[in-house]
């Protein structure tokens, strides 16, 4: 039995789906557009792609999880990106990261029980000179330490 969330995902990804092209072409450009609506890729919206576009679910999923952009686990409203390239990493993000894991009570890739957080970590946010970096969201934090990580989360925990 399908639930009323999984029919609004369905409907709002058939309305996503009306823009395009019934063409292979357009598979990134949809999923970006899905993954900005939702904050992640659902398999109801996998199964939906992969009946317009007429390709298999798994050729779909497969494009999903090898892009490190999308992902099919929802994320917390506030997601925290700890850069690991190699200008952050000499710097000491390895110990930012640590402190992120311990402070929020999570693994990279997982999201806090209230939703509120996520975290995550990438190669290479292109902001070396500011190293180490984190990001929220979209806001970049440069020329971080543990100590500006716990007062920049400790912010966000004071939101909503």
């Amino acid at each position: 039995m399908e639930n009323c969330m999984d029919e609004k995902v369905r409907k709002e990804t058939k309305e996503i789906l009306s823009k395009y092209k019934k063409t292979k072409d357009y598979l990134i450009m949809i999923l970006e557009e899905v993954q900005s609506k939702f904050g992640y890729i659902p398999k109801v919206s996998q199964l939906e792609i992969s009946e317009y576009l007429d390709i298999p679910v798994a050729e779909i999923y497969g494009v999903v999880t090898f892009y490190s952009r999308f992902t099919t686990k929802p994320k917390g409203k506030y997601n925290v990106s700890v850069c690991l390239g190699t200008a952050c990493f000499v710097k000491g993000s390895k110990e930012i990261l640590a402190r992120a894991k311990q402070k929020l009570g999570i693994e990279e890739g997982e999201t806090t029980k209230d939703g509120k957080f996520s975290l995550d970590s990438t190669r290479c946010v292109g902001a070396c000179g500011l190293a180490p970096v984190f990001t929220i969201n979209n806001e970049v934090y440069g020329k971080a330490t543990v100590k500006k990580l716990d007062e920049v989360i400790d912010e966000y925990m004071k939101k909503d």
